[in-house]
């Protein structure tokens, strides 16, 4: 008969975990864990994190100089692994799996909130609702023990990798936020494209308060220089943000600052808004920018209009208009780079903008998260332009639950 797990000890050992973390690096973070849980009996776990593009998970192992060497590594697409991993959900490997005799292997997904790390994998002797907690629990914690070292490892942000990155991509990657939130009735998902090689493009949200702040910028060209601007852009929009400038005045402080640094050589377009997670009012300005997509009830589709100024860095003296709009419980707003809707196929046909609103209305329609619709999106979107895009993709999506705040996480 099958031992049942402590639900008391390993909540303990999770305790001990957390501890002895502190002072641990990366590298120690797989040991650790499979130290401490053996002795309540949780066996032969392994950490895999996702890559940027999330296409694969790869095993961490502590070894080598990217803290994975002699580690295994799934597809997300096509394996056990993956389907815990697009679900956000514990899967058990059929009776014939890898596991010993009598024990049952588990792929649990490893989140922080809504943002999807990874998978943990582990044996029990025991397969009930206190086991399945206790592994839920046991992948929570891995997801805080990552988190706690991924921004001072180099060896995690090579794990992550598969293939190599340009100085404008590793800027936009240090300067963007999570690409995953939830919290106050909303969600956010992001994801730029071409992960490895982006230019000018960036997002940025931030909460504070009631308060959802969203922006979305597209530099001018697709080189280093293009990521610099859009990096000066976002740092001078938190900056204005941060004390206190209004969405018209902190557009007009990245101006300023653009125009101090490039004499009107560069420029950015954008949108910027704020989303009241109490009532549910959209305030947003039009720098030169796609103006955003509302998709609402699953069925409906409408482009907010507001009259534009000029793209920041232009100095064209265009009055910036506050537009507003009162979402319903369930919207879903899209901010979106050009790359997205322009991206062409072999016979020249664009990807276009009611192909993407349709995309993200079929693939949210209850069957995939926020951020699974996103991961899908793009590889359609890469797919559309022949695996690699000529211009640089990136999408924001919040969507506000009004008071449902327990349909936050899967």
């Amino acid at each position: 008969m099958a031992s049942v797990l402590d639900r008391t000890a390993a909540a303990s050992a999770l305790l001990e975990l957390m501890q002895a973390s502190h002072t641990a690096t990366l590298e120690e973070i797989p040991a650790l864990i499979a130290d401490r849980v053996a002795e309540v009996g949780i066996y032969d776990t392994a950490v895999f994190v996702v890559d940027i593009r999330e296409t694969v998970l790869r095993q961490l192992t502590g070894k080598g100089r990217d803290a994975g060497s002699g580690g295994q590594e799934f597809t997300v697409q096509g394996s056990l692994p993956g389907q815990a991993y697009q679900r956000v959900d514990l899967l058990a490997e059929p009776a014939t799996g890898d596991a010993p005799d009598g024990r049952r292997r588990w792929w649990v997904a490893v989140t922080d909130g809504v943002e999807r790390l990874g998978v943990l994998r582990a044996d029990t002797d025991a397969d009930d609702e206190p086991t399945r907690r206790s592994l839920r629990d046991l992948a929570s914690m891995t997801a805080l023990l990552l988190l706690s070292k991924r921004s001072f490892s180099d060896s995690y942000a090579r794990r992550v990798r598969t293939e190599p990155m340009n100085v404008a991509a590793e800027m936009q990657w240090n300067l963007t936020p999570p690409p995953a939130y939830a919290g106050h009735s909303a969600t956010v998902g992001a994801v730029m494209e071409p992960a490895y090689q982006v230019g000018g493009d960036a997002f940025d949200y931030a909460v504070a308060g009631s308060v959802l702040h969203l922006g979305i910028f597209d530099a001018m060209g697709h080189d280093t220089t293009a990521g610099i601007t859009a990096n000066v852009a976002v740092a001078a929009c938190r900056n204005a943000r941060r004390h206190g400038a209004s969405l018209a005045e902190s557009s007009e402080l990245v101006e300023q600052v653009l125009l101090e640094q490039f004499e009107g050589r560069r420029y950015v377009t954008g949108i910027l808004a704020d989303l009241d997670m109490d009532t549910g009012r959209l305030t947003w300005i039009n720098r030169g920018h796609h103006l955003p997509i509302v998709i609402r009830d699953n069925r409906w589709t409408t482009e907010l209009a507001c009259p534009p100024a000029g793209p920041m860095g232009t100095a064209l003296g265009l009055p910036v208009t506050e537009c507003t709009e009162h979402l319903q419980p369930g919207d879903r707003v899209l901010l979106y780079t050009d790359g997205v809707i322009e991206a062409r196929d072999a016979r020249g046909r664009q990807f276009g903008r009611s192909r993407f609103a349709d995309f993200v209305k079929r693939h949210h329609s209850g069957r995939h998260t926020v951020h699974e619709t996103l991961r899908r999106l793009m590889a359609a979107v890469m797919d559309h332009h022949g695996g690699k895009l000529d211009d640089d993709a990136t999408v924001l999506l919040s969507e506000w639950r009004g008071s449902h705040q327990d349909e936050l996480t899967p």
